[in-house]
């Protein structure tokens, strides 16, 4: 049990104000369910009061709900219309704010018996039990007593861990060349005093406690002075897909006759009654998390490598619907029934090429560059790549547009070429051309199997590894590209209910 919200009287239909503050991770899947009860007592047992019903989702699904509000209908109680509960997410602003800073001072304390000082400050955090954590130093100024440092940048989490009025503690130093800095003095703040600005408030006097206990006549070592705070707010992955930026889903799955013959146990593509091969694992652990975020969850399914009917022509990018007019599945389940079918009607054949499914996928991101849509493409493979310098070719150009490309690679094969196209050692080139940013992320299979053969364990990892940089990936496409998110919809309110009187 996470948390319950406050009892709302003789209502039926409470607006709840309680708010539930959970991490939200892009790469994994959130299971949550609400119960709602009817309260008749102050008892906390719930077995004591009426179960209304509940519902289930994933955060994922309230988060990628259109302006993040996701309307469900309340289930659990055979035969009766339970209502529908609405369910809303909204990202806290303090974990994305920075601020830029600068500080000078004046009439430190010289320590150097020729020169004067080298001064430099250290910033710590607080934290709860009291000790204090460094989050910053500035840099060193030589030979002054009245040093103006350069502005710094730095995260309101690592300041004060979001907290405005936790304690900063400020120590000053002379800078000595083996390392021995000596102590000036210090002075403590807090994000909400340092937010003031550039005023009286924020002129502070450095104290050395050890002088400070020693001499009657001691008022300071030196002042320190704000000269400017500026709050800057990155926006997030969450502000597009909040403004309703869709993520495309596409599949493409390796039909080369190195998978083995799928009707022999030992072949990649078994169809195994039981339990899913690694095609179907794959697809599954990774598109579970992505169809939250595709509000028409039709995904596109393609095939790679194989000999279609009825001619027996080679195809490098087919429809595993059968249609190719129209590739879309309808939901993952679409896309595993459609890739089932496939298996009873294709002939495993060979290369192994990519750049046809990659250059697919372009065609469609080259044609909404407005930030709206951002394609991901999932290529499971068995392995050796046949068209290499087609395939970086691809990458190379795919890199200008909203897309991103996930490998995962099945089987026992090596995998060297898919590390390279990785790009996170070298970044991928192309007839002396560079990718404009990495966006090919390659995971082996084989990593995500326990050795007693216990898969399910490992798919939530895999899952987590495929889609980590997705965020990332995009953030730096719409950064580049310098689009702003749109505007979330305007929050529900809900209508007014008419107060009865007797």
């Amino acid at each position: 049990q996470f948390g319950r919200t406050e009892v709302i009287d003789n209502t039926l239909n409470p607006d709840f104000v309680r708010k539930f503050i959970m991490d939200y991770f892009f790469e994994e899947r959130e299971n949550l369910r609400f119960d709602l009860y009817d309260v008749d007592s102050k008892s906390p047992n719930l077995s004591k009061h009426d179960f209304l019903g509940q519902v289930f989702c994933t955060l994922g699904e309230i988060v990628g709900s259109q302006g993040s509000r996701l309307e469900k209908a309340i289930v659990g109680i055979p035969g009766k219309k339970c209502g529908t509960i609405i369910l809303t997410a909204e990202e806290l602003n303090c974990c994305r704010d920075s601020v830029l800073m600068q500080f000078c001072a004046n009439k430190l304390d010289k320590k150097d018996f020729f020169g004067k000082s080298d001064p430099f400050l250290v910033f710590y955090r607080s934290n709860e039990d009291g000790s204090f954590t460094i989050c910053h130093k500035t840099e060193v100024v030589k030979n002054t007593l009245n040093p103006v440092w350069q502005a710094f940048k730095i995260s309101v989490r690592a300041l004060c861990n979001g907290d405005y009025d936790r304690t900063i503690k400020i120590e000053v130093y002379d800078w000595e060349r083996d390392g021995s800095h000596d102590f000036i003095g210090e002075f403590t703040t807090s994000y909400r005093e340092l937010s003031r600005g550039q005023s009286q408030f924020n002129v502070y006097e450095v104290i050395n406690p050890k002088k400070k206990g020693k001499k009657k006549k001691y008022i300071n070592s030196g002042t320190v002075t704000l000269l400017s705070f500026l709050i800057e707010t990155e926006v997030s992955f969450l502000d597009y897909i909040k403004g309703g930026t869709q993520i495309n889903f596409t599949v493409a799955i390796d039909f080369t006759a190195s998978n083995g013959n799928p009707a022999q146990p030992t072949s990649l593509h078994y169809m195994n009654p039981y339990q899913l091969n690694a095609y179907g694992m794959a697809l599954k652990a990774v598109g579970e998390i992505i169809q939250d975020y595709d509000s028409d969850k039709m995904f596109p399914a393609l095939g790679f490598g194989a000999k279609l009917p009825p001619d027996g022509r080679v195809s490098h990018e087919f429809a595993l619907n059968g249609n190719p007019q129209n590739p879309y599945c309808n939901g993952i389940d679409g896309v595993m029934e459609a890739y089932y079918r496939s298996l009873k009607s294709v002939q495993l054949y060979g290369p192994t090429n990519f750049a046809p499914v990659i250059n697919h996928v372009a065609r469609y991101a080259s044609s909404v560059k407005d930030g709206s849509q951002y394609f991901v493409l999932l290529i499971i493979t068995d392995g050796v790549i046949s068209d290499m310098a087609q395939t970086k070719e691809s990458i190379v150009n795919a890199s200008k547009l909203p897309m991103s490309i996930i490998i995962v690679g099945v089987g026992p094969a090596e995998f060297d070429a898919m590390e390279e196209l990785d790009g996170d050692v070298v970044r991928i080139s192309s007839r002396g051309k560079y990718a404009e940013r990495d966006i090919v992320q390659f995971v082996p299979f084989r990593d995500y199997i326990d050795r007693s053969g216990n898969y399910i364990l490992s798919m939530a990892r895999l899952a987590k590894d495929v889609l980590a940089e997705i965020p990332d990936q995009f953030l730096s496409y719409m950064r580049v590209r310098g689009i702003k998110p749109s505007p979330a919809p305007p929050p529900y309110t809900p209508p007014l209910h008419v107060l009865q009187t007797q």
